[in-house]
């Protein structure tokens, strides 16, 4: 549908996010210090926003757009509540990471004495301990590693965490089925891509059909990469999944 709805321009932001707290449906965040429009439905197109803003990035536009929902917003604005309110373990709480290759804490050394600098870019990385309304699913594209993965693959960071959010799981190890949240993510989110990398044992496979699965309970067609790697570390399969 034609509708008004805010257009935030990236080129003009300032990355302050006064727009972000004057937003009352929580539908603009902060990603790579710019503000986002996170999804359509959450905007009422109302414009409380542009007053908040001093360098006059957002105004309303009319385009396509889907419709207001005010569930979804209902339903957003209590996770973000019961998030701001949560007293549990500090490292469950959602934050954007930069990747400094001067800070010791982001690189490791290699044998002849180089920096390689770390590109996680989100916490926290569980699947367990991650929100489905956490900003830093909006607009990138997601890997979904079972844990040996990264310990298999000796350049991991840069193969496939580099430019993405990451999640990872044991189905082995952790006793749930990831499918539920993973659906919640799919759906809540704009994710463009989703890379899976499991390793070849037969339980891995508990991922790989926990992400299908999510995926076609979406209701989204989001394309999905599938890597399995060996345990000393080879690409047994690189392949796109059609489902």
């Amino acid at each position: 549908m034609i509708r008004k709805i805010v257009h935030i321009d990236e080129e003009a932001c300032i990355g302050c996010g006064l727009c972000v707290s004057a937003c009352h449906e929580g539908a603009i965040v902060m990603i790579n210090k710019k503000a986002k429009l996170l999804r359509d439905d959450y905007c009422d197109g109302l414009g409380d926003c542009l007053p908040a803003c001093p360098a006059n990035a957002i105004q309303i536009i009319e385009r396509e757009a889907r419709a207001y929902d005010e569930e979804a917003v209902k339903e957003r604005m209590e996770a973000r509540k019961a998030a701001m309110a949560y007293g549990g373990c500090p490292g469950s709480m959602a934050r954007m990471l930069q990747a400094k290759a001067s800070s010791p804490s982001k690189t490791n050394e290699t044998e002849n004495g180089a920096e390689i600098e770390g590109q996680l870019s989100q916490w926290p990385i569980q699947i367990q301990l991650v929100s489905p309304f956490a900003s830093f699913f909006s607009g990138k594209p997601l890997l979904i590693a079972a844990d040996c993965t990264a310990y298999a693959y000796g350049n991991f960071h840069h193969r496939f965490i580099k430019g993405r959010t990451t999640l990872i799981g044991c189905p082995k190890l952790d006793p749930v089925d990831y499918t539920e949240k993973l659906t919640a993510i799919f759906q809540s989110n704009d994710i463009p891509d989703i890379t899976l990398t499991r390793m070849e044992v037969p339980c891995c496979g508990g991922l790989e059909r926990a992400v299908k699965t999510a995926i076609a309970n979406s209701g989204k067609s989001i394309p999905l990469t599938v890597v399995v790697i060996s345990a000393n570390g080879e690409i047994l399969r690189n392949e796109s999944v059609t489902l």
